[in-house]
C-alpha cells in the first residue's frame, strides 16, 4: 500500500495515541502529536484518504478516528520501532518438570503483559520404552505405556474376544523384546508385515493394543495451558461490551481454534502477530495474538503467546513473547 510520508506519520501518530489512551483521535490532537505543522483541514483530508483505504474508521458520530485491523497491520509491519525497555522478567525459568515450566511460562506471559498468556505444551514422545497389558474383566484389559522419559499412559481396551492374563503377558513380552524404542506408529507398520511367525489371536490382540496406545498418546498431545483470562475483565475494550468478553472466553474454552492459530505460528521463525478481523485465523475483530515458537534441543516443539485486545502495545508484547520463548527453550533443552 503506497502512502506518502505525511500520511504514514499521521497514521503512526494516530495509532500510538489510540493505543495509549483508547479514545478516538481528533485532527487537533493529531496535529500536536505528529509534530507536523499542518492545518486541521489538511489533517482531515489525509484522514479522509486513510478512511477510504480502510486504515482508519470513524466510530459513531465522533470527530476522531480509530485504527482498523488493516491499519494495525500496516503499523505493525512497517512502522513499529522495537523499543528495548527493561522488562522485569526472570533471568531463567527453573528447568523442573516440563509441565511446570509450561505452566510457569503461561503465568509469566499473563503477568508481564496483563493480558492472557497461552502455551501449547510440547508434543510427547510416541516412542515406548515398556508396555504392559493387565486383564480387568472379560473382553476388557488395560494398556500401560511407559515412555523413555518415564511418562506413563493408560488406556482401557474392549475386545471382541476374551484373552487370558498369560496371553496378554505373551503379547506384551513380544512387543517389549522386539519393538521397544520404536514409535507406536512404526510398531503398527511393522506388525502388518511380521505377523506370520505369531499365532493369529496374539497378532489381533497386539494390533488392537497398539491402536489403543496410539489413540492414548494422541489424546494427550497438544495440551494448551492458559493463564490470566480474568485480566480481560480490566480491559475497557472488553469490559464495556459483554458480547466481546463472552466471545473471547468461548475461544479459551474451546481451545481447538486456539490450537489452529498457534499451530500456524509454530511454522514460522520468530515472533508473529495476528490481528483480529484481518483473516479467518483470529476469529474476532477485538482480539490480537502475538506468538512465537519455542524449541527443545534445536527442534520446534510448541508455541506460546499473548492474547489481548487489538489496542495493545505491540512493541512491548513482541519483547515479552520473545524473551519468554527463549527462557522456555533454555529450561527445556538438555544443555
Amino acid at each position: 500500500m503506497k502512502l506518502d510520508d505525511r500520511a504514514k506519520l499521521l497514521l503512526k501518530a494516530l495509532i500510538e495515541r489510540y493505543i495509549a489512551e483508547g479514545q478516538p483521535v481528533g485532527s487537533r490532537t493529531l496535529s500536536r502529536a505528529s509534530g507536523l505543522e499542518l492545518s486541521p483541514a489538511t489533517i482531515r483530508n489525509v484522514m479522509s484518504d486513510l478512511e477510504e483505504l480502510g486504515l482508519v474508521a470513524s466510530p459513531h458520530t465522533s470527530a476522531g478516528r480509530i485504527p482498523t485491523a488493516r491499519g494495525y497491520r500496516l503499523f505493525v509491519d512497517t512502522m513499529l520501532t522495537a523499543r528495548r525497555e527493561s522488562l522485569s522478567a526472570p533471568v531463567s525459568l527453573p528447568p523442573d518438570q516440563p509441565q511446570r515450566v509450561i505452566a510457569n511460562a503461561a503465568h509469566m506471559l499473563s503477568n508481564m503483559s496483563q493480558f492472557v498468556g497461552v502455551v501449547v505444551a510440547p508434543r510427547r514422545s510416541s516412542v515406548f520404552r515398556h508396555i504392559e497389558f493387565l486383564r480387568l474383566s472379560e473382553k476388557r484389559f488395560l494398556v500401560i505405556i511407559v515412555s523413555p522419559e518415564g511418562d506413563v499412559q493408560n488406556r482401557v481396551v474392549h475386545t471382541a474376544a476374551d484373552y487370558t492374563q498369560s496371553q496378554l503377558a505373551e503379547a506384551a513380552n513380544y512387543l517389549n523384546a522386539n519393538y521397544a524404542g520404536l514409535t507406536i506408529e512404526a510398531v503398527r507398520e511393522r506388525l502388518k508385515n511380521e505377523v506370520d511367525e505369531l499365532r493369529g489371536e496374539i497378532v489381533t490382540l497386539m494390533q488392537t493394543a497398539v491402536e489403543a496406545s496410539s489413540e492414548a498418546l494422541q489424546q494427550d498431545q497438544d495440551e494448551v495451558v492458559i493463564s490470566g483470562e480474568r485480566n480481560l475483565l480490566a480491559v475497557s475494550d472488553f469490559s464495556s461490551d459483554m458480547t466481546h468478553l463472552r466471545r473471547a472466553f468461548e475461544l479459551f474454552e474451546q481451545k481447538t481454534q486456539l490450537m489452529r492459530l498457534l499451530d500456524v505460528s509454530s511454522q514460522a521463525e520468530g515472533v508473529r502477530i495476528f490481528i483480529g478481523g484481518e483473516s479467518q485465523i483470529v476469529p474476532f475483530e477485538e482480539l490480537s495474538v502475538v506468538s512465537a515458537p519455542y524449541e527443545v534441543d534445536g527442534q520446534v516443539v510448541g508455541t506460546l503467546g499473548v492474547i489481548g485486545p487489538t489496542r495493545m502495545a505491540y512493541d512491548r508484547m513482541i519483547q515479552i513473547v520473545d524473551i519468554t520463548s527463549k527462557l522456555v527453550t533454555n529450561a527445556l533443552s538438555h544443555k
